[in-house]
């Protein structure tokens, strides 16, 4: 009985957020940036042009979500959104030590934060019910672990960060167009 309640659940939100796929584009798109302004601009503007944009991530992937899912009516109330929500304050805290960290050294403050959306990629993995963001999540991590031990400039690091997110994203756009397919 609670496995159907948790795979109707998950399939809600699944279909709600297109399986995160806006979500997960958009963040890689947003580390893109950032990587491009450290580059151009230097590593400070990179780090609020990631902080800034990280904070519309949601507002854009949710409009984004609209288009490919064109929905008919509101979403009911999800608990699972508020997981999703609550992962959010941790994010948040882990973006403020990693600020304080940028001032230590400018190279961990990429890595960091890295590290603290990868973990949080992990709780997506039961937000959505879909293995793909544990897959995810440790590939940032790894990515966060390479990045700090190799002391990657920042705008390298970010590079990294975007990119490991653009591939994964394709992958969750094709995962998400079949789901919906057979919906």
């Amino acid at each position: 009985m609670q496995l159907d309640l948790n795979n109707r659940l998950q399939s809600e939100i699944r279909r709600e957020h297109y399986d995160g796929a806006p979500g997960v584009l958009t963040s890689a798109l947003v580390w893109l940036i950032a990587s491009a302004v450290c580059f151009f601009a230097g590593a400070l503007q990179g780090v609020w042009a990631l902080l800034i944009g990280g904070a519309l991530i949601y507002p854009i992937s949710a409009l984004l979500a609209r288009f490919w899912v064109k929905p008919k009516a509101a979403p009911a109330p999800n608990p699972l959104n508020q997981l999703a929500g609550a992962s959010t304050v941790w994010l948040i805290a882990c973006c403020v030590m990693a600020y304080g960290l940028y001032h230590l050294r400018s190279e961990m403050f990429f890595p960091a934060v890295m590290l603290a959306i990868g973990c949080r990629y992990t709780v997506f993995a039961t937000v959505y019910g879909l293995k793909i963001y544990w897959v995810l999540g440790i590939a940032l991590v790894a990515a966060s672990f390479l990045s700090f031990f190799f002391w990657l400039a920042p705008p390298a690091s970010a590079l990294v960060g975007g990119l490991v997110e653009l591939a994964f994203a394709i992958v969750i756009f094709r995962g998400a167009k079949a789901f919906a397919a057979a919906a």
